[in-house]
């Protein structure tokens, strides 16, 4: 796949929606992906994070994709993580 294949594509955890890949974040130096940037929905990001907004961009670290914990499908990523350990994989975006 292609990283444009990738963008404004829906992520699910157990199925429900919770929010859009927008970025993709690359290891320069290892030259391979860490991170995907998921602006979460906004009940996602008030029941996960306490954010009181929508549109709130989280970093989802790819330990979340590992051995079979995460799939690709028509409609997006599925993740198979439930929503109230979804906090374990996420982390605010960092501008550099």
């Amino acid at each position: 796949m292609k990283s444009k294949d990738f963008m404004d594509k829906d992520v699910f955890a157990l199925d429900e929606k919770i929010g859009k890949i927008k970025e993709i974040d690359v290891d320069a130096n290892e030259w391979k992906v860490i991170h995907l940037e998921v602006e979460l929905d906004k009940a996602v990001a008030e029941s996960v994070l306490g954010a009181k907004k929508g549109g709130v961009h989280n970093m989802l670290n790819l330990s979340a994709l590992e051995k079979g914990t995460g799939m690709w499908m028509d409609n997006g990523l599925h993740l198979k993580v439930a929503k109230d350990k979804l906090h374990m994989y996420l982390s605010p975006v960092v501008k550099t």
